[in-house]
């Protein structure tokens, strides 16, 4: 095997190794042996890869920013309407957190250990994405969700309001699968999307829009 390819899989190794070891005991009781022990790799090769903890924070949240980017493409890319696309960029990312220790461990590291994966900085990010696809995509296009629904794309006339709900709704879930990972459950999201025709054409106009990103 090339040096270069496998010193490619023994960093990865350790980053896996120390996103499995974040999510056990936390990123403060979490050891640099026992992350090298459990990538199977020497003390040596850990620090030959990564000066301190701190950079092989860094690390994971960079691998889970790749993830994350990776997964905002695919949406970016979709030719489906907002709704539909939105949809399936939850159950895409949902799956992805569950299979993911990576991607799990960088989406529960603190903002101050590791800036630009928590909560609000997702919110914003999110809110961004849907608002853009739902000024840019054909509006008027019946769309079919859950059962055979079909209505209306909801983004016609409140592009805005459209993307801060949908918005909601994700970072909502993703929050509450952190307690309870059926939130997360494929199935159960497409379920919930079913019951958006009735309700996307009337969007509360009291939804806030996330922090520091400008609603109109």
């Amino acid at each position: 095997m090339p040096t270069q390819h496998r010193a490619i899989q023994s960093r990865q190794a350790l980053i896996r190794s120390a996103a499995e070891t974040f999510l056990e005991k936390g990123v403060p009781a979490a050891g640099m042996v026992e992350i090298s022990r459990r990538a199977r790799l020497s003390k040596g090769a850990l620090y030959f890869h990564f000066t301190s903890k701190d950079d092989l924070t860094l690390a994971v949240r960079d691998a889970a920013l790749a993830t994350l980017n990776e997964i905002e493409d695919g949406f970016a890319r979709s030719p489906e309407p907002l709704t539909v696309a939105v949809r399936d960029f939850a159950v895409e990312l949902f799956g992805r957190v569950q299979s993911d220790a990576v991607l799990r461990a960088g989406l529960r590291l603190r903002p101050e250990t590791a800036p630009g994966l928590d909560i609000h900085a997702l919110e914003q990010r999110w809110y961004a994405l849907f608002l853009d696809k739902a000024v840019t995509c054909p509006t008027g296009t019946p769309v079919g969700i859950g059962d055979g629904l079909t209505g209306p794309h909801p983004s016609d006339a409140e592009p805005r309001r459209t993307a801060q709900l949908l918005t909601s709704i994700v970072v909502g879930l993703l929050h509450l699968g952190g307690g309870d990972r059926t939130w997360w459950d494929g199935e159960a999201v497409t379920g919930l999307w079913g019951l958006l025709p009735a309700a996307a054409g009337r969007v509360p106009a009291g939804i806030p829009a996330p922090a520091q990103v400008p609603a109109g």
